[in-house]
């Protein structure tokens, strides 16, 4: 088996492509050890010294690690943990956790902008996500109020120095563009 490695503009983080799924459906962030515990591969890369996130994305996975370690040290075990993992056959989420819906419960928005969110949802899974998702990332919407969408950033999104960049010249232009009334971007 052989597998990619690419930098991305975080780096903190390194997008590590298996050349198969890796998971279908919507991408999975995590953020420790616990939160990894629904993923026999997640946890096992948590298990590497210095691995401070995983983001599993439908063909990739992004590892972020402590920015103390040197990634001479760990890529090489987080290299054995991905490889290991797809050689045994385990599932990448446990039995259950894969039909976990996602949880929209924390979006907020007037119910007289149920229009216009479902413009920018569109325009984020159609233009920004996949792109996103090219750097090793992911952005999801949270919510929408007086003009300004908040967003949040996952994988190597997450802490990247470029990411306000991104977020300000790329994504909140697009919107205002295409989506009348929109006037910011924020990350939450």
């Amino acid at each position: 088996m052989f597998i990619q490695t690419e930098a991305t503009p975080n780096p903190a983080t390194l997008k590590f492509l298996p050349g198969r799924d890796v998971l279908v459906g919507e991408p999975r962030d995590f953020r420790d050890h616990e939160a990894a515990r629904i993923s026999p591969l997640a946890s096992a890369l948590f298990s590497v010294d210095g691995v401070t996130g995983v983001f599993l994305g439908s063909d990739f996975v992004s590892v972020t690690k402590d920015e103390a370690i040197d990634w001479a040290h760990i890529k090489p075990a987080i290299l054995g943990a991905v490889m290991e993992h797809f050689m045994s056959g385990k599932p990448i989420l446990a039995e259950g956790a894969a039909s976990e819906p996602v949880d929209t419960s924390d979006e907020f928005f007037e119910t007289e902008d149920a229009e216009t969110v479902e413009v920018i949802k569109e325009l984020l899974a159609t233009r920004v996500r996949p792109a996103v998702a090219m750097d090793g990332g992911d952005i999801t919407f949270k919510g929408y109020k007086e003009g300004t969408v908040f967003l949040h950033m996952q994988g190597a999104c997450s802490g990247c120095p470029s990411s306000t960049a991104t977020l300000k010249s790329g994504i909140e232009n697009l919107l205002r563009h295409f989506v009348p009334g929109v006037e910011q971007v924020q990350q939450i």
